[in-house]
């Protein structure tokens, strides 16, 4: 439906105790700021177990706009724990492992009846990346032997008979542990990989078939170690691309081909991306009142490992991953780091943007790097980051999960505000014994603390518009919402979500903006209307499927999706 408009225009980290865990829950919601990103005090996070085998590691995660997850490992370490339906099976004379193997390699998770089903893919896609368009259609582009050159398409259905089509050779080079940025065009760069330093466009056009060299890549590739692959990308409110490579970044204009701008090395000089594998989060977008132009961009990157982690874990010696975030303003004429201390170390930890504005940092390792077993003392309590609290006291250390999730985890936000957790550590024949982290096939949530049900008379409910709304940009709309407690009128904001592609420790696209007016009104019997403001421009949010969500005093309703046309 068209939107009506109002006007046209296992074990937690070494060093922490339960203890330190409460204290620190504490001085956050102490410190915590009021207004509508403030939220009350007591609540706790808390874990579900929705699957105990789902047949397949959850090393690659995409949310799609009809509330289902596609979910893909790799296809060359074996059978899986999932046959494929009717007969099926997939042969391939170069595996060398099986040659004819009747087992899935991904699934589709349907977040509302909480079950799945098996997909076919064709070809490895193992650390591939990927992207979803403007119309939800997810692409995954390149991985691992057969599939280093693949394109792969998967179109969201409501009869459960979609799957995965093939693009033989839809890219110029070679692509395994790249990323991908939606452009505000809507085409996708592909950036980096293995032995890739360049970056290439899909879909592919005659004004730009090729590949285009990236010197970037190469300064900041360590040899024999790398520590610049699944570099982060966040697109800027100009347009331009921060690209951020083992310990530096760059703003970079693709259109032109140059670098714009060089931003300081991060403080310490210690590796951020893989092996090392810290993550990093754009911060969100505040567009409310300045739809079209003046927005402050700000980028946060937390964890990873020291020079040498990865040569030393290879040898059997684990050093202790980065306690540090860095975070910086990266439309500021002077763009400084500024370094702030999380409650303790982590690499191959993930960054998911709460509809509330908060960042939740989840799964990973207290010492080590990336690679199989080449990881410990894994980190089971995740921690929420308050951007806009004070510094020193932005971090809540959460309640853990009883499942370590290693090497190859994921982590994304769905449209109930909870946070879908899965994989670690696919072993070749999927192996469960005889190793440190075992194979890993369950699938859990973690419902953060504004789920706790004390917070249901302030938590907000959509009424309008409906699920699927379609909007323009610039286009002023109302959300109409209900409460069923008191509510404070000056702590109600709108926020918008970009469900994000996320595999080792980065989420592809990741976006979150602030859109509300400061006008709220009481409409009704425990009803509202907040007045909201579409972004003015694709810089600001590429055109696509959003979440939705009113957030009353830190808590979110459940989201709604609409579509930016």
């Amino acid at each position: 439906m068209q939107i009506e408009m109002t006007s046209p225009s296992r074990g937690r980290a070494s060093s922490l105790r339960l203890t330190l865990c409460c204290f620190f829950l504490l001085l956050a919601t102490q410190l915590t700021p009021p207004g509508a990103f403030a939220a009350a005090a007591a609540a706790t996070a808390r874990w579900e177990l929705l699957q105990s085998n789902i047949g397949i590691v959850a090393m690659h995660m995409q949310l799609l706009h009809n509330d289902r997850v596609v979910i893909y490992d790799r296809t060359d370490f074996g059978k899986s724990n999932l046959s494929l339906p009717d007969g099926k099976c997939r042969h391939d004379p170069s595996e060398a492992i099986v040659v004819d193997d009747c087992t899935a390699h991904s699934v589709e998770y349907d977040v509302a009846s909480n079950t799945f089903r098996p997909l076919m893919v064709q070809t490895d896609v193992w650390c591939s990346s990927g992207a979803v368009t403007s119309d939800g259609t997810l692409v995954q582009t390149g991985g691992f032997s057969d599939g280093e050159r693949q394109v792969r398409t998967f179109a969201p259905c409501s009869d459960r008979r979609c799957d995965w089509q093939e693009i033989r050779n839809g890219l110029a080079a070679r692509r395994w542990y790249a990323t991908n940025q939606i452009l505000p065009d809507g085409r996708q760069i592909v950036i980096g990989g293995r032995r890739q330093f360049n970056y290439e466009f899909y879909p592919k056009s005659s004004a730009a078939p090729n590949v285009y060299s990236l010197p970037f890549l190469v300064q900041t590739n360590d040899p024999g170690l790398e520590n610049n692959l699944y570099p982060f990308v966040h697109l800027n409110v100009d347009g331009n691309l921060f690209i951020f490579a083992n310990n530096r970044a760059i703003l970079f204009d693709y259109v032109n081909q140059k670098v714009v701008r060089t931003y300081p090395t991060m403080p310490g000089g210690d590796p951020r991306c893989y092996p090392s594998t810290g993550s990093s989060v754009l911060l969100p977008l505040k567009t409310a009142g300045r739809p079209t132009g003046n927005v402050e961009a700000e980028v946060l990157v937390c964890g990873g490992a020291p020079k040498g982690a990865f040569k030393q874990a290879s040898g059997g010696k684990f050093l202790g991953a980065l306690n540090t975030c860095g975070r910086i303003k990266i439309t500021d004429p002077n763009p400084q780091w500024a370094m702030e201390t999380m409650p303790g170390a982590r690499a191959m930890g993930d960054m998911v943007l709460l509809p509330n504005g908060d960042v939740l940092i989840i799964n990973g390792v207290a010492a080590g790097t990336a690679g199989w077993e080449f990881g410990r003392n894994p980190v089971l309590n995740p921690v929420i980051y308050k951007p806009d609290g004070p510094a020193g006291g932005r971090f809540a250390l959460q309640d853990p999960s009883g499942i370590p999730r290693v090497y190859h985890s994921t982590a994304v936000l769905l449209r109930d505000g909870r946070v879908l957790v899965g994989g670690s550590n696919p072993h070749i024949f999927y192996n469960f014994t005889g190793v440190i982290f075992p194979t890993e096939l369950r699938l859990e949530a973690f419902r953060p603390p504004y789920l706790d049900p004390e917070h249901l008379g302030s938590r907000p409910r959509i009424i309008y518009p409906t699920s699927q709304a379609k909007i323009g940009y610039s286009q002023r709309f109302s959300v109409r919402f209900a409460v069923a407690g008191n509510v404070s009128l000056d702590a109600v904001a709108v926020t918008m979500v970009a469900p994000p592609f996320n595999t080792h420790s980065f989420s592809m696209n990741q976006r979150l903006l602030v859109i509300s007016s400061d006008t709220v009104v009481k409409v009704g019997n425990s009803a509202y209307a907040a007045q909201a403001v579409a972004p003015g421009s694709r810089n600001l949010a590429p055109a696509g499927y959003y979440l939705l969500f009113v957030v009353h005093q830190g808590i979110p309703s459940e989201g709604i999706w609409f579509q930016i046309q």
